[in-house]
């Protein structure tokens, strides 16, 4: 009943009884009455029986139910979070395809407004009498005019609201208001708030005003700034600190807060641009003030030479001349260059606008560095730093890393055109070492640590395979940055010992288990050989510590487990009962490398040796093969000292036995015992640790020779260890 009461309260699905799944799924359902009643109307066990199997039918038709409900969500899950991601990468492009419009649009109006000014001459006393009579009819050139009265007019109002700053702020007929807003003003020090402040941008300075808390909309001036000798820089988000910038004003400085990160892109844009025209206007007033003057005409001379000089002058200076070779710079392709840089970056034509600067230079390869060539560099650089922004975003670790190595390809290649190959080495790492990390943090911890071993090496090694002919293919050209792939190679395996150590030793396994995880761990790194890289003395270094731990645990435990059968020895034979089971323990000691036990057999199914001696052998030559799995040269002298431990333990009860025993039958048998342990299983150890190792070892010949049994002493009833 208890059992169908609870299922009765999980239960919901479909099933055969429609009726009782409605009375279940009831708002006002009560678990104690429906019992009750179910009590009442039944006629016996049976039919509680047949009732409990009725729910039980419909709690598994829920449990089902619910599966596949969560099958279904989680793949459309899956759906929407690629469908989000496609979206997001479209969305990147149209907010940069329309900030490069906007870019080219202004530039276009200021070019033509420009243009302009040059072309007509008379322009200017238009706009004057345009402004003494405002119902004078304007011309399509002199509405550029109106609307730059209209800003200052506007920049007359704003100017208003803010005290002290009219004799400051003399008004001139070029000044104009291009952007104003409010800003919050952090200490550059502490980068604690100081003050909110609103700014407004002019053609030709920065005005820094302070609210009036007594007036709304009022200002108090508190600093203006010429823009010739401000500098603007970006600050980096360090959240809570984020969508700041920085005012470099020699010799102080000042940080202000945009409200966000759109107000403060549009601030930076917006000030470099103010900046880029006021050196730009400042530049050609300075040039036609430095425009020659015509010269008077020199007086006649009476030097019937002076002809033929002045005509070899005018002859030398078009050679002058020619000499300067002149670079045409008006072809199509160029003078539409930097636009079509814009609108390859804003299509992501990585490839079509690395060819477009790769077509310039070589152009420009053998031309001499003119004025004209220094503005188009000037202008074709900025976009260069624009491009490998991009290229260096789309290899941040932050974008999606799905598609393995190659999805880096397009963008590493881009950057090594551009002369980038340090940075793109050094983004195409740590893309690398970024979706390594995230693979085996995905991967579940499953019940057998063998089999997340088994998962975690083919993820870690494979990945680190791919991302090695990759970089080879990347980076042929390039090798100065193969030392950055070892060292981003080795800390990669840290990170997977990291990960490896903490599931095989930190979990406590058996050394049976640790052999095989570190057996499959070197099997993998051995892959690493097929392209020239061999890392296994890097994860021997890594986990040489994990394992002396292991090995010595493992020690501690046969040598405590030893010590404990000593403790309850009495030195008789052992009765295996049934052949069966003699039979198992002949096929134990043959695979343990003891092939003369027959001669230690007895009778029906006695053995003529100590159930402790045996329990010894078998629990040592265990230990020996683990440790020969994980074994490697700098474990040589743990694992050889922790063999001479644990024999040290027999050897001694053995000899101690043998003194201390009086009894003359169990005298002999531990005698044959000692015999069995000094020269059949410690000849055994040896060969076997020789033929694991490759060397024999004298510590355990050393300890063979010392404990003989014609050595002892039987008179003597002490021990020396």
């Amino acid at each position: 009943l208890a059992m169908a009461l609870s299922l009765g309260e999980g239960g919901g699905g479909g099933g055969g009884g429609s009726r009782l799944r409605r009375q279940l799924e009831s708002g006002g359902f009560a678990a104690g009455e429906y019992v009750k009643q179910l009590s009442q109307q039944s006629d016996g066990d049976r039919d509680l029986q047949e009732h409990r199997q009725r729910i039980q039918a419909l709690s598994e038709e829920t449990a089902q139910s619910l599966k596949r409900n969560v099958y279904q969500n989680y793949r459309q899950f899956i759906e929407t979070a690629r469908e989000i991601s496609y979206l997001e990468s479209e969305m990147y492009q149209l907010s940069h395809i329309l900030t490069e419009q906007k870019g080219i649009m202004e530039a276009v109006t200021q070019a033509l407004l420009l243009q302009a000014d040059r072309d007509d001459p008379a322009l200017g006393a238009r706009r004057a009498a345009a402004s003494a009579d405002p119902f004078l009819p304007l011309s399509g050139k002199e509405a550029a005019a109106a609307s730059e009265e209209g800003r200052q007019r506007t920049l007359t109002t704003l100017l208003e609201k803010v005290e002290g700053c009219r004799d400051l702020l003399p008004e001139s007929p070029g000044k104009f208001l291009v952007y104003n807003g409010d800003l919050v003003e952090y200490d550059a020090d502490h980068m604690a708030q100081i003050q909110r402040v609103h700014a407004f941008l002019m053609n030709d300075c920065l005005l820094v005003a302070t609210a009036l808390p007594s007036r709304r909309g009022a200002y108090r001036y508190d600093a203006l700034y010429p823009l010739d000798g401000l500098a603007v820089v970006n600050v980096k988000d360090n959240p809570p600190m984020k969508d700041m910038f920085k005012l470099l004003m020699f010799p102080e400085s000042r940080i202000f807060q945009a409200e966000n990160a759109k107000i403060k892109k549009e601030w930076l844009e917006v000030l470099e641009e103010t900046k880029r025209s006021r050196a730009l206007s400042e530049k050609r007033r300075l040039e036609q003030e430095a425009l020659p003057r015509p010269a008077p005409a020199p007086p006649e001379s009476t030097n019937p030479f002076d002809g033929d000089e002045d005509e070899e002058e005018e002859e030398e200076e078009p050679s002058a001349e020619e000499e300067e070779e002149v670079v045409d710079l008006s072809l199509e392709w160029i003078q539409e260059l930097p636009e079509d840089l814009d609108v390859c970056i804003a299509q992501r034509d990585f490839e079509g606008a690395v060819d477009l600067l790769d077509k310039l230079n070589e152009y420009l390869g053998d031309k001499p560095v003119s004025q004209p060539v220094k503005e188009l560099r000037a202008r074709v650089d900025e976009r260069v730093r624009q491009l490998t922004d991009v290229l260096v975003f789309e290899l941040s670790p932050d974008r999606s890393l799905r598609g393995g190595p190659r999805a880096t390809r397009r963008a590493v290649s881009q950057l090594i055109r551009l002369g980038q190959s340090t940075k793109a080495c050094e983004l195409f790492l740590k893309n690398r070492a970024a979706a390594v990390q995230t693979a085996i943090r995905q991967l579940r911890i499953e019940g057998a640590t063998l089999l997340y071993i088994h998962k975690l090496c083919h993820v870690f090694f494979t990945s680190l395979l791919e991302t090695a002919r990759e970089f080879e293919t990347d980076f042929a050209g390039n090798n100065g940055c193969y030392s950055a792939f070892v060292v981003w190679a080795r800390s990669s395996m840290r990170m997977f010992v990291d990960a490896f150590s903490k599931q095989v030793f930190d979990s406590k396994e058996s050394l049976s288990t640790a052999a095989e995880c570190v057996k499959v761990a070197k099997e993998h790194c051995k892959q690493l050989s097929e392209i020239g890289l061999d890392l296994t003395f890097i994860i021997h270094a890594l986990l040489v510590k994990d394992i002396k731990g292991a090995l010595q645990s493992y020690k501690d435990i046969i040598i405590e487990a030893t010590k404990h059968r000593n403790s309850e020895e009495m030195w008789r034979k052992m009765n295996l009962m049934t052949p069966e089971a003699l039979g198992k323990l002949r096929e134990e000691m043959r695979s343990c490398g003891v092939g003369n036990f027959e001669q230690y057999t007895g009778d029906d199914c006695w053995v003529n040796l100590s159930y402790t001696v045996v329990a010894f052998t078998k629990q040592t030559m265990a230990f020996l093969e683990e440790a020969l799995k994980l074994y490697f040269p700098e474990l040589h002298m743990v694992l050889l000292e922790s063999l001479v431990e644990i024999i040290l333990v027999a050897v001694q009860h053995v000899d101690y036995s043998l003194r201390c025993e009086q009894d003359p039958e169990k005298k002999a048998f531990i005698r044959q015992n000692a015999s069995f342990l000094y020269e059949t299983v410690l000849p055994v150890v040896e060969k076997r640790f020789e033929e694991g190792v490759g060397k024999p070892a004298k510590q355990l010949q050393d300890l063979r020779n010392a404990s003989r049994l014609m050595r002892v002493n039987p008179e003597s009833t002490t021990s020396v260890v």
